[in-house]
């Protein structure tokens, strides 16, 4: 906060230097303006014309003087032109925070606002000034409920913190889907100066349940009623958006309109753009009561602490009563009631201008508010790194923060009751989201995919998402956001946040550029109960195939998989170029085998596994290419799982361009050492987390 209030010392310093800066130059010119106890006239003409003492030398020093005092009166005029627009910003009266159940880290920044949209007015430098003081805290509640709405509010809250320059405080009213989302969403972000409190949302549907309600938001669109109930007592003022808002300018501009509220004025309202409350849009429309156009809720001003003083719940609540007794539902949720209340009581009401709430759908009038729009990561961990270690950009990947959305598109599925269900977990980036398709038709049952993309690919991904018939006919594949940051692939951490999110009891850990054989999931999950997964620590081991066709005709059964490696049409994963990392599931032994078989552990094995969902997670300082899965495999192993190879079980590698981290990998020879380095470091770390048990990683190493 030191940061942030830095303004109010060059105040008070600006204060300081208009008061003293012109006392101390009359003193100065008040004691020079007297000799011999005679004062002296400063005019040097006159000086000439009474004073024998008057020198070519006195002449000069006398004009310096006045020169020195013309620069000192032009000091003091930009003085005051600087504390007067100072003071023009008339501080407001500080809020209390109210810390509900989730926080962030406090800032600055910047922000505004344009609806969908909202526009803000004009937000030039040079122009008006809101009057909010730097250091004010501006409070925002939004109620958001699903994966749809926390998307929304992703934009939302994108398009205010572009233009603010106070600190926020976000209060979402949000049911669990919603909270889980926002709540990682946030403290990955890590905005400086914001914070976040949550509200649960469903504790609140008691309070609005018992109106009939036609709006598509449903019950969630009547929770902006019982704000002064939900929101801290001590939280006086608060800005209420919709999730489909989109600011334009510095939401501060829109923060200030509250110092023109006057008299019983307690909520600031945009008019309604549209005919609706005139009800002329149609035969026989009858919408509720309103003051002639009637008021938008999508931009709400709210003094709650006025508001509580006049018994809003119960205000509210007579004249829905009332209303419904003839309109029997609300159409446009809150805002049937709203407006129902300032057409009894239109004192309440301090208009908006429209351009702070545009309203784009049809029938409106939006077009004339445009003409008065002129503007339409972990600090402490780093230092401890050496960053003239020619390592250090893979070091601080392990430390970087990425910024992820939980349920980017709507997720709905409930485990198997017999306690065997499997998820298969992936992740991807952009060049390989031509896989989601086959992988769907390939594997019915649930998924999570981490999605590594930048803001412009995950609205691609979203386009591509809608636009597939095979995408949107399932609602089991969570999948989960994690925006680009830094120069790396973070391939680890992708895996951990696919990991942490399913709600099976198993996970299949695959790759994107894998198919399973069809009919995978069943069997895997019959394979639970054979092994005894539930109550052993076993790691079930699918053969991993691999084909250079890019047509390919999928085997569907084991004996067709072999004719296939006899043809040489398929070949073990990675037998031309890394043999090690599947040798161990021995294919020899595996082309006859009618049962499930153990095999050890070797060095450099990275088989794909079926595990518990309480296995550990992937070490995150492997990033890009080169012993990301070797690593977890080793984890596994001096944990004491047992890898049991599955006899019936396949899954075959499509062919792609090869990745941009495999290329840096093979053409600099920096990338590798610094590969062999943290390989190093991580046998270490083993050793001393595991002891003895660890130490045949390093002979192992050593030997190959």
């Amino acid at each position: 906060m030191l940061g942030i209030c830095r303004g109010r010392r060059k105040f008070l310093a600006a204060s300081l230097s208009l008061l003293c800066i012109p006392a101390i130059t009359w003193i100065y010119l008040f004691s020079g303006s007297f000799e011999d106890g005679k004062p002296v006239s400063l005019s040097p003409l006159e000086s000439q014309a009474h004073s024998p003492r008057y020198t070519a030398s006195s002449q000069r020093e006398r004009e310096s003087l006045e020169v020195r005092m013309r620069e000192v009166e032009e000091e003091n005029r930009a003085l005051r032109r600087q504390l007067s627009l100072a003071q023009g910003r008339a501080p407001s009266h500080r809020r209390g925070n109210h810390s509900k159940t989730y926080s962030m880290e406090e800032g600055t920044g910047d922000s505004e606002n344009l609806r969908a949209g909202i526009v803000a007015g004009n937000s030039s430098e040079c122009g008006q000034q809101p009057v909010v003081e730097k250091c004010e805290t501006i409070h925002v509640a939004i109620v958001c409920a699903g994966y749809n709405a926390s998307r929304d509010v992703v934009t939302l809250v994108k398009s205010v913190l572009f233009h603010r320059r106070n600190p926020l405080h976000f209060h979402l009213i949000a049911d669990s889907i919603a909270e889980q989302i926002l709540a990682t969403l946030f403290q990955t972000w890590m905005v400086p100066a914001v914070r976040v409190d949550f509200y649960n949302a469903d504790e609140l549907k008691s309070e609005v349940s018992w109106i009939p309600n036609k709006h598509y938001s449903g019950i969630y669109g009547l929770m902006k009623l019982v704000l002064t109930k939900t929101l801290p007592a001590n939280l006086e003022r608060v800005i209420v958006l919709d999730t489909d808002i989109t600011f334009a300018t510095d939401i501060a501009e829109l923060w200030a309109v509250f110092h023109k509220f006057k008299g019983q004025q307690v909520l600031g309202l945009v008019e309604n753009q549209s005919d609706w409350y005139l009800g002329n849009l149609w035969k026989n429309h009858r919408p509720w009561p309103a003051l002639g156009r009637g008021y938008n809720t999508g931009v709400i001003l709210l003094l709650l602490d006025k508001l509580r003083k006049m018994k809003w719940e119960q205000m509210w609540r007579l004249t829905a009563e009332r209303e419904l007794m003839g309109m029997l539902s609300t159409s446009l949720a809150d805002q049937d009631i709203f407006n129902a209340v300032i057409k009894q009581n239109p004192f309440l009401v301090y208009q908006l201008p429209c351009f702070w709430n545009v309203q784009l759908s049809d029938h409106t009038r939006s077009e004339q508010c445009y003409r008065d729009v002129s503007d339409l990561k972990l600090q402490k961990q780093l230092s401890e790194l050496d960053e003239d270690d020619l390592c250090y950009e893979f070091r601080r990947e392990r430390f970087t923060v990425h910024r992820t959305h939980l349920y980017f598109l709507h997720y709905e599925y409930e485990p198997a009751a017999d306690s065997t269900d499997v998820t298969l977990v992936a992740q991807l980036s952009m060049d390989r989201l031509q896989m989601l398709e086959a992988i769907c038709k390939h594997w019915e049952g649930p998924i999570s995919l981490a999605l590594y993309l930048s803001d412009a690919e995950a609205q691609q991904f979203l386009r591509y998402a809608q636009g597939s018939e095979v995408l949107m006919s399932r609602h089991n594949v969570g999948y989960h956001i994690v925006y680009k940051e830094g120069q790396f692939y973070p391939v680890n951490l992708l895996r951990n946040v696919a990991m942490k999110h399913i709600s099976t009891p198993y996970m299949f850990l695959s790759d994107i550029d894998f198919l399973p054989m069809y009919g995978l999931y069943e069997y895997l999950r019959k394979s639970v109960i054979q092994l005894d997964l539930a109550n052993t620590k076993k790691a079930m081991i699918v053969p991993a195939f691999e084909t250079l066709r890019y047509r390919l005709s999928f085997p569907k059964s084991k004996a067709e998989l072999l004719s296939m490696l006899d043809m040489g049409t398929l070949f073990t994963f990675r037998y031309h170029v890394w043999t090690k990392g599947h040798a161990p599931t021995n294919f020899a032994k595996w082309r006859t085998a009618t049962t499930p078989y153990r095999v050890e552990w070797e060095a450099d094995f990275e088989p794909y596994v079926v595990v518990r969902r309480d296995c550990p997670e992937y070490d995150r300082r492997f990033v890009g290419f080169g012993w990301n899965k070797v690593a977890h495999i080793m984890e596994l192993d001096v944990q004491e799982y047992e890898f049991i190879v599955l006899p019936n079980a396949y899954m075959i590698h499509m062919p792609h361009a090869p990745s941009f981290d495999i290329t840096k990998f093979r053409s600099n020879k920096q990338y590798r050492i610094c590969l062999k380095t943290l390989k190093e470091e991580f046998q270490q770390d083993m050793s001393r987390r595991y002891g003895f048990a660890a130490l045949k990683y390093l002979t192992a190493e050593n030997n190959s």
